[in-house]
């Protein structure tokens, strides 16, 4: 299965009869379908005693099928908005988004508190997928997932200078000296190619926070769902 990170639509013509009627043929049409995800609240407490809460609201997936016809093709367009709030003022604040997209693989298999709060790297409690791809997305990413296989990649790429004036890029949006902070996205879109069973999509963010007396990364985890 490739997973491409471009806004690209997949067309094709329904096979016919003749050649005429073949370059004559208009393309399939599906209807698209929208998927409203429920919002969720979590917390987590780090070691200090922080506490840590997640919301994220406005999840949502407009999942459009083939054109051509053929369950090799899909493409969905995902929204969210992630808001984390602290006890204490934190000296940082990171939130890093995404989504875990599997070929033929149960998705839903995650430990943890309440909504599907967890520690550890995304993808790390799923219980299904033998292998988990970490990829960046950006413009022209294109990634590949087989069968029985599953794939954890960002939404956001943020570019930065480092210490010594040259560029770098990070999938992590950055908040210093706070103790709330917010990310939202809109209609990014997941392609997927080449998958000919079932697929499913799952949100996550991992959330850095930085005390004075803390720093620790938890992950909270969205409701899975169809891509067809």
């Amino acid at each position: 299965m490739n997973i491409s990170l471009k806004r690209l639509v997949t067309i094709g013509a329904p096979a016919a009869l003749t050649t005429v009627a073949a370059l004559m043929a208009p393309a399939i049409a599906h209807a698209d379908v929208h998927v409203a995800l429920p919002s969720q609240t979590d917390q987590q407490t780090l070691g200090d005693g922080t506490v840590v809460s997640v919301t994220r609201s406005n999840e949502r997936a407009n999942i459009n099928p083939s054109l051509g016809g053929t369950p090799l093709h899909r493409n969905a367009w995902v929204s969210a908005t992630y808001a984390v709030k602290t006890s204490k003022d934190a000296k940082n604040i990171k939130i890093r988004a995404g989504y875990i997209v599997g070929c033929q693989v149960n998705i839903s298999g995650v430990s943890g508190s309440g909504n599907g709060a967890a520690s550890g790297k995304p993808g790390a409690n799923i219980d299904s997928p033998p292998s988990i791809t970490s990829a960046t997305a950006g413009a022209g990413t294109s990634l590949s997932v087989g069968p029985g296989q599953a794939i954890a990649y960002y939404v956001n790429t943020v570019e930065s200078a480092d210490d010594f004036g040259n560029q770098k890029l990070s999938n992590k949006v950055g908040y210093k000296a706070t103790n709330h902070a917010k990310l939202s996205y809109t209609d990014e879109q997941i392609g997927i190619n080449g998958c000919a069973g079932y697929a499913q999509a799952r949100s996550f963010a991992d959330v850095y926070v930085n005390t004075p007396n803390a720093e620790q990364i938890v992950t909270f985890y969205g409701k899975p769902f169809s891509l067809g």
